[in-house]
């Protein structure tokens, strides 16, 4: 018997040293709603997004440089379609996380779980499942007892940003399975089709600074303290830069299942940071919403 186990120990360890960077990914993601809500107000959400990305967007096109001049031109209009989306999405979750508690935003944007299998089902015209129908009904469900931790109001205008950001994820996702140019590009190119994605980004952050859309990029880095730098590196360095490599790098070593899972614990990590270091509550009627949607997202991904 103990001949037959040993091969086991060293995959078991093998698969735990690929899973533990992932599920980092997911636990630093979770505390970024927390994070960029530190740094940041109604007036500072443009600038805090182009300093986000202008920190690291240098070191992205050094890494992938090679691979930027092999793509093809529709690659690179595609990429640009989709950097614009992601701008969407970036402005949705920010101003929407200001106006909302990080523990509200990280479990509505889990809804992205649910909507993205609707809208492909409606692309392609096939009915899902009855029990997925039942877990995006009590998601929902979720989400709406969850925006009334505090008894039964109007959800506020962040709940309401940050549910429209679920929906422009969802719309990323299906962009990105949709344009040709990108489906069939192999996996090489992916660093390469992310950097002009987020260069997209962050020029329309950097129009939109222009344009005087609030405090100037400039203004808000020279009233930085150390700790708003600090949730600012956070947010760039291990969010974005961190967590982009780290999914590249596992996809290769287990099966993107595997990565999905891992990160669909997300919102548990965002439910904690913002009630252990934020100091949020959900109230009883928020809490009974908060396990609904985390029930409902888990059961969704399980019957899709």
């Amino acid at each position: 018997m103990s001949t037959l186990a040993a091969p086991a120990a060293p995959a078991a360890r093998r698969a735990w040293l690929t899973d533990l960077p992932v599920l980092l990914v997911a636990v630093v993601w979770g505390a970024s709603y927390l994070a960029a809500k530190g740094i940041t107000t109604t007036h500072t959400v443009v600038a805090v997004l182009v300093l986000r990305f202008a920190v690291v967007l240098p070191a992205l096109v050094v890494a992938g440089w090679r691979g930027l001049r092999a793509l093809t031109a529709p690659q690179w209009r595609g990429a640009a379609a989709l950097g614009l989306v992601l701008s969407g999405i970036f402005l949705l979750e920010t101003y929407g996380v200001v106006h909302t508690s990080a523990t509200n935003a990280g479990l509505i944007i889990s809804l992205t779980m649910i909507f993205t299998p609707l809208a492909e089902a409606v692309v392609t015209r096939k009915r899902p499942p009855r029990a997925f129908l039942a877990a995006a009904s009590l998601s929902l469900l979720g989400v709406v007892l969850l925006t009334q931790g505090g008894g039964f109001t109007r959800p506020s205008v962040g709940d309401g940003l940050i549910f429209l950001a679920a929906l422009a994820r969802t719309v990323h996702v299906m962009a990105m399975s949709r344009i040709k140019a990108l489906r069939d590009a192999d996996d090489s190119a992916s660093l390469s089709l992310t950097t002009v994605q987020l260069g997209t980004a962050v020029g329309v952050f950097a129009v939109l600074a222009a344009a005087g859309t609030g405090a100037s990029p400039w203004a808000v880095a020279a009233d930085f303290g150390a700790r708003e730098w600090a949730g600012l590196l956070f947010l760039s360095v291990f969010c974005t830069f961190f967590a982009f490599f780290v999914q590249m790098w596992a996809v290769r070593r287990t099966s993107p299942s595997r990565v999905s899972l891992l990160l669909g614990t997300e919102p548990l990590w965002a439910a904690a940071v913002g009630i252990a270091l934020g100091g949020e509550r959900l109230g009883a009627v928020g809490l009974v919403g908060g396990v609904l949607v985390l029930v409902g997202t888990s059961w969704g991904r399980g019957v899709r």
